[in-house]
């Protein structure tokens, strides 16, 4: 009897984590759509970005290129609560943080040295097929820069 209840409070668990991750509109794969995007030239660009349920966690896996045109591939696991978590793959930061403002906002913080690089805000459409990052920060010669990146769901 014990078994049967342990194993039941367990699939429960899983269901609980599996349905919040579920109702998560970031949850799965974003194509850069460049055509609705308007970053200035030399500003990095994620072309993929995937977020993933790892257990409790989230994983953000980026590939793309950054401000000089290199290839870059970024992996992130934590969870959208405003904490730092490690960032690798980044020259420019070491950590990042996500804080969901709402079902379809979250706000991000990449760091370097516990110094913010990078801020950004990502919106979700009601409909949750296009992605929005609008993301700011400082160029190589210490002058802010902005961007907006639009990406569709796959």
């Amino acid at each position: 009897m014990k078994l049967r209840t342990v194993m039941l409070t367990l699939a429960m668990c899983f269901v609980g984590v599996s349905v919040s991750f579920a109702d998560n509109a970031n949850m799965g794969t974003w194509k850069l759509n460049e055509a609705k995007s308007m970053n200035p030239a030399g500003f990095p660009k994620n072309t993929t970005v995937v977020y993933e349920a790892q257990g409790d966690n989230v994983k953000v896996t980026t590939d793309g290129t950054d401000r000089d045109g290199t290839p870059m591939h970024t992996e992130w696991t934590g969870k959208f609560d405003g904490k730092d978590y490690p960032l690798s793959g980044d020259p420019t930061a070491d950590s990042r943080s996500y804080r969901q403002i709402n079902d379809h906002t979250l706000a991000l913080a990449n760091k370097k040295d516990g110094k913010v690089t990078t801020r950004g805000r990502i919106t979700v459409s009601a409909d949750g097929k296009t992605r929005t990052l609008r993301l700011t920060g400082t160029d190589s010669s210490g002058n802010k820069v902005s961007g907006t990146s639009v990406y569709d769901k796959q």
